[in-house]
Formats: C-alpha cells, sequence, structure tokens
C-alpha cells in the first residue's frame, strides 16, 4: 500500500534520369535499421531474484504481477465516461454495510494503490479482486478489478491506441469504409487509365514490397491474437518499440511495423519521382486503399487459419505481377534503350510514336 504523497507524486508524473540503384537504396535501409535498432537495445538485467529473500507479501505481489501484467503503482486513464469507487473496504462493500462513493471521469489518470483478494465467500460482484486507485485530486476509492479493466486504459500513447484500434464498433466501421473507398478509387483510377499498384505499376518495387509488408504485419498480429495472446497482453500494459527487448513472435511483429515506416517513405518518395504530382497523389491514394484491405483480409482470414497459405499465394502473385508489369515493352527506334511506353526516350530524346 502507498501512501497519499506517493500517489500523488506518481500522477504528476514521376520519371526522371535514374537516382541510385535499389541495391544501393536497400543497404542504406537496412545500415539506418541496424544504428536504429543497436542504438535502443537494453539488455536485460542479469541480476536474479532469490525467493528466499522475498516475504510471502513480496512473493504474491509479483505472482500477482506476473499473471495480471500490473501491480501497485501502476498508471491508469479512464477510457469511459465514467469509473464508480467506492470510499470504504472492500470487506464493507460486499458486507452490505452503508458506504459512500464517488465517480472518475473520462480521461482522469489513476494509480494503482493496493491490491487485495477476498475471500470466496465475500465473492458476491463475480470477481473478488479488489483494488484500490488514486486519483488526481489525492482521493482514494476501491472497486473490483473486473469493472477497472473494462473501463481504463494504460497510460502510455502505445496502449491508448491499441485500445482504440481493438475497438469492435471501430473495426467494423474502418472494414466498410475500407471496402467502399477501396471500390470506388479503384474504379476510378482504372477508368482514367491511371498507375495502380498490382494493376498498372510503376517500375519500383517498394509499392509492393509495403502492401506485402502490411499484409505480412497483419498476418503476425492475428496470430499473437491466437497462439500468444497472454504475450500480447502483457505488451499492451507494457509496450515497447524496441524489438530487441521482446519474444519472438512480438519482435518479428514490431520489426514490420519499423519496416512498413521505412518502406513507406521510399515509396513515396519514388512514386514523386517517377510521377507528375496529380498522378501521385492518385496513386498513392489508391496504395492507400490496397494496404488497408490487405490488412482487413489478412487479419481476418488468418483468425480462421486461412490467412497462413493466402499470404504465400498473394506474396508470390504479387512479385509475379510486378515483374510481368515492370518488364519494358518497348525499345527506342533511335538508340535501342527500353521503354514501359511509347513517347519521348529518357536517354536520346527521341519521339517514339509507332
Amino acid at each position: 500500500m502507498i501512501n497519499h504523497s506517493v500517489a500523488t507524486s506518481l500522477l504528476r508524473g514521376r520519371l526522371h534520369r535514374s537516382e541510385p540503384c535499389l541495391g544501393r537504396k536497400i543497404g542504406a535501409i537496412f545500415a539506418f535499421c541496424l544504428l536504429l535498432f543497436s542504438s535502443c537495445y537494453v539488455g536485460r538485467s542479469p541480476r536474479q531474484i532469490d525467493a528466499r529473500d522475498l516475504t510471502p507479501s513480496q512473493i504474491d505481489s509479483l505472482t500477482f504481477a506476473r499473471e495480471h501484467h500490473y501491480s501497485e503503482n501502476y498508471n491508469f486513464l479512464v477510457a469511459s465516461d465514467s469509473l464508480m469507487l467506492y470510499s470504504q473496504q472492500p470487506e464493507e462493500v460486499v458486507g452490505g454495510m452503508m458506504v459512500d462513493s464517488f465517480y472518475a471521469y473520462h480521461d482522469s489518470p489513476l494509480v494503482v494503490a493496493d491490491i487485495v483478494t477476498l475471500p470466496s465467500s465475500f465473492d458476491i460482484f463475480g470477481d473478488s479482486v479488489w483494488v484500490k486507485v488514486a486519483t488526481a485530486s489525492s482521493e482514494f476509492g476501491w472497486t473490483t478489478e473486473q469493472a477497472l479493466l473494462d473501463k481504463v486504459v494504460p497510460d502510455d500513447p502505445i496502449s491508448i491506441f491499441i485500445s482504440t484500434f481493438s475497438n469492435t464498433h471501430l473495426i467494423i466501421f474502418l472494414i466498410l469504409i475500407t471496402l467502399v473507398a477501396f471500390v470506388i478509387v479503384i474504379r476510378a483510377l482504372m477508368r482514367r487509365q491511371s498507375h495502380i499498384v498490382h494493376f498498372n505499376d510503376i517500375p519500383s518495387f517498394y509499392p509492393t514490397l509495403l502492401v506485402i509488408l502490411v499484409a505480412t504485419a497483419a498476418t503476425f498480429y492475428a496470430t499473437l491474437q491466437l497462439f500468444a495472446a497472454d504475450e500480447w497482453r502483457h505488451f499492451y500494459f507494457h509496450p515497447s518499440l524496441n524489438p530487441f527487448s521482446e519474444s519472438p513472435l512480438l519482435a518479428v511483429f514490431i520489426a514490420s511495423v519499423w519496416a512498413i515506416i521505412i518502406v513507406g517513405v521510399a515509396a513515396v518518395d519514388e512514386v514523386r519521382r517517377l510521377l507528375p504530382f496529380g498522378e501521385a497523389v492518385m496513386y498513392l491514394v489508391g496504395l492507400a486503399a490496397v494496404c488497408a484491405v490487405a490488412y482487413v483480409v489478412f487479419s481476418i482470414t488468418t483468425l480462421y487459419y486461412i490467412g497462413y497459405p493466402l499470404l504465400i499465394c498473394y506474396i508470390a502473385a504479387a512479385i509475379a505481377v510486378y515483374h510481368r508489369h515492370s518488364r519494358p515493352q518497348y525499345v527506342c527506334g533511335r538508340c535501342g534503350s527500353p521503354l514501359k511506353s511509347k513517347g519521348r526516350c529518357p536517354v536520346c530524346g527521341a519521339m517514339n510514336q509507332e
């Protein structure tokens, strides 16, 4: 249990001349990633805790923290409209005595001050674990663990993003909006005979690679839900952007997110270089729609184990389609340079119309 002063302190708390080759760019990206990950690596402490040096209370606290992924002094934010807290002890609440209550409202910070487990005979609320929290106004109140976790989110930007993105209503809304936007954007681009990833692609592999990475990350995300739910829950309570500090599955997922960001920047730069501004904007809109559909499809199908063979087939098909579109269909009549389409040769400047 912590006192008022400790709890309060915790609360304040387009086409142009060719640029560097693909291999050179990939090498630069690899070097950047190596420096990035090595600079943020934090090794695990080699110090081991001897259970013989701990009191029974400390052992219980460590066991609870390992199983529930939070402990005393952990910080939450109220995510719902309000959270009711009891001023009296849990025994008085479950015993039917007259008790006082107050509310912590949306976005209010909370700090876990104490945790108790009542005997089964007191389990009239359907939860024997009671949590005492401190508010920003130095008020202390009790609530059951289930009521608490249903209405709060860990006070960390990554955890808040995960909680918001995992909301069921938001997911359904995103799926519908994504499918509608995908159909509208692709039909508009095809009517204008614009460049579209996988359909009328540009001579750059980065957009294709970006979609593949999004599909792979979505598959790993769903895999975590299926086979490592406890690891994902621990990551939710203690998030990190360092893949070297997590388990292998989480490390692959976090690395794939970093890869999406890096390849996404490279893809935008390639589109800007290869296409005029207007066409580049439309291409990027179509690319975003394809990425969104890839995420929705693979994150859902993987939950039913269909996503794994589907991902292999998709990667093979995407690479095959890119190679077919990236091959030059024409050669310049003057200098013999390969041309993607009819028009002015970028090497000698000759017009090629027939």
